[in-house]
């Protein structure tokens, strides 16, 4: 009770009139759980930054915690790069706002900025919301020693988040993000200038990099650009874009028009900022045909083939074509984009007979059709650990040894064509996929035509990937160390589904049954839990928890040889071995997992 005695002052000292409500409320009301849960322990670093609900608390973002996340930033980049007072720090937002609480995007990323300037660090603060991948691009342009994104993607509304950005472009990976939080503990007390939200707009250190920074992107952006005369000249194939209530709208348009496209129509109803996300029931257009319905109605009144929805803070990018409203799962979309790349790179690289240089990248729970078209051209895949920050690391290191990566995904309909920004970006993948789409309406085929003969001829590769939620921490520890004691102390499982198990390897342990040594050649993740289980039918199957939310995510896949036909099957007993994937390892009823509901 003392320490949390001690946690109340601290919160009730804060400057948000707002905030210190919320804290002096739940005491009144005598809601000591609830009190303990928000004070008693501090955010940690997951997927590249801090992700929680927006709120009072030492466990969720709000101005003081994003102030000491930032003293905390400072502290270890000033220990990091002797120059940081010349090459300065990128800080972008998106359009979060929760009025309980006093808490937007925008506010946290002027706070951010105004700790760095009180310290005479150059700010480069864009003057309004901007596409996730603005700021590593603006990082990499501009040489800053850091990018900062105040952002929680496609979580729910209540949610805001703090993504960090390394010098090289890339999300910060270990040891940086360790030592950035040990930092942030030993910068707890604010500095009297940290609150003083306005110090970017007096400061003459701050600068807005907007405008230099739209135009070189969408300068680079036309490399991605292959056809267009055939663009312009398919002025019958219309196309719907969703921003899902987010940042998209301005800067889509602006890319449709750089590859020589009219304008994508957009969703009215979707294509302006509001953070309440008032017209679906999750922002995440990963969630398919349900949260895309507004796109689809829209299309068919205006005669729209293809839809383009891009996730709230554009990062991300969901298909839909009307044959009767197919909606593309990554892995689908990761096969057409990778075809298309492929295509395009050898029609601009007609005098290279070999690919010793080219690449593409996907992470380990994705599916395995680019390892399966890269065995049979000749190019070098890759794979890494889930998360954009690792597909980003590994683009940088292998840019510097002279490679090319041509196109890299992971399976949650994150694609980066090219490698103009080392993180997924959702603005230049829907423009690519309108002139993949566009290309292909003059040979005839459809985007769904053409991803069967992309299976045909490299064989099918059958996908289901879906979550459970799990709010309780001790039950999803307690899940995978029975995974690890099923059959006895260190004993995974032999079967799943009536199939033997041939192969297990736990990147949370390091462990590889495959491997001569038995040691994973994937880096070890100890914060995460993820086992994959390879079963003697060619299924692959990975557990998994998210990195931003309380999920438990499992993947299967069934790679099947080329010139299989029964699909119908192939589909049929994925269903069955991901059910008992799903019953037999994580026991939904037993543990009180809900299943997903969108």
């Amino acid at each position: 009770w003392s320490r949390l005695s001690h946690k109340l002052g601290e919160a009730i000292k804060v400057s948000n009139p707002q905030t210190r409500a919320q804290i002096e409320s739940l005491v009144k009301a005598g809601h000591v759980e609830e009190l303990r849960r928000r004070l008693c322990s501090r955010m940690s670093f997951g997927t590249a930054g801090l992700r929680a609900a927006m709120g009072a608390g030492f466990a969720r973002i709000n101005d003081l915690t994003i102030i000491q996340s930032t003293q905390g930033m400072y502290k270890y980049l000033a220990k990091f790069f002797p120059d940081l007072g010349s090459r300065g720090l990128v800080v972008g937002y998106d359009t979060r706002a929760q009025e309980t609480c006093g808490c937007s995007s925008e506010r946290l990323a002027r706070l951010t900025a105004a700790v760095m300037l009180c310290k005479d660090v150059p700010v480069y603060l864009f003057s309004t919301y901007v596409p996730t991948p603005f700021v590593p691009y603006a990082v990499k342009k501009l040489g800053a020693a850091a990018g900062i994104m105040v952002t929680a993607s496609h979580n729910p509304k209540e949610d805001n988040g703090y993504k960090v950005y390394w010098n090289n472009g890339a999300q910060i990976s270990s040891p940086h993000d360790k030592e950035i939080l040990r930092c942030i503990e030993e910068s707890v007390e604010p500095w009297p200038d940290s609150w003083n939200e306005k110090l970017p707009d007096s400061s003459a250190l701050r600068s807005d990099p907007l405008q230099e920074i739209c135009h070189l992107y969408m300068e680079e952006l036309s490399s991605l650009c292959f056809h267009r005369y055939t663009n312009r000249a398919s002025t019958s194939l219309k196309f719907v874009h969703s921003s899902f209530h987010g940042v998209g709208h301005r800067y889509v348009q602006q890319a449709f028009k750089v590859f020589g496209f009219p304008q994508p129509i957009p969703v009215p109803e979707q294509k302006d900022p509001d953070p309440n996300f008032s017209t679906v029931s999750c922002p995440n257009p990963e969630e398919g045909e349900s949260v895309l319905e507004l796109s689809l109605q829209l299309a068919e009144k205006e005669g729209a083939r293809v839809v383009v929805a891009t996730d709230p803070d554009a990062d991300r990018l969901a298909v839909a074509e009307q044959c009767k409203w197919k909606v593309f799962t990554g892995n689908e979309l990761a096969a057409l984009l990778g075809w298309w790349m492929l295509y395009n790179w050898k029609e601009t690289h007609p005098e290279v007979t070999e690919f010793k240089k080219v690449y593409m990248l996907a992470t380990t729970v994705s599916s395995k059709i680019l390892q399966t078209i890269a065995r049979t051209e000749g190019f070098h895949f890759e794979e890494t650990l889930p998360g954009f920050k690792w597909i980003g690391n590994k683009i940088c290191d292998l840019t510097k040894m002279g490679h090319e990566v041509i196109f890299s995904f992971e399976e949650s309909i994150g694609f980066l064509c090219g490698s103009m920004v080392p993180d997924k970006d959702g603005v230049s993948a829907a423009v690519v996929v309108a002139e993949m789409a566009a290309y292909l309406e003059n040979k005839n085929l459809t985007l769904n035509q053409q991803l069967k003969n992309i299976y045909e001829t490299y064989g099918y590769h059958i996908s289901k990937t879906s979550y459970v939620i799990c709010n309780d921490p001790p039950t999803v520890k307690r899940i995978f160390s029975r995974l690890r004691n099923f059959g006895g102390e260190n004993l995974y499982p032999i079967l799943c589904g009536g199939y033997n198990i041939v192969q297990v390897r736990d990147a949370t342990t390091g462990y590889d049954n495959n491997q001569p040594d038995q040691k994973s050649v994937l880096p070890v993740t100890k914060s995460s839990q993820m086992v994959t289980f390879t079963l003697q039918n060619g299924i692959v199957a990975t557990l998994r928890t998210s990195g931003t939310e309380p999920k438990i995510k499992y993947y299967t896949e069934f790679c099947a040889p080329p010139g299989e036909s029964d699909i119908s099957s192939l589909e049929e007993e994925l269903k069955r071995v991901t059910a008992a994937l799903v019953e037999e390892f994580l026991e939904p009823d037993k543990n009180n997992l809900i299943p997903r509901s969108v």
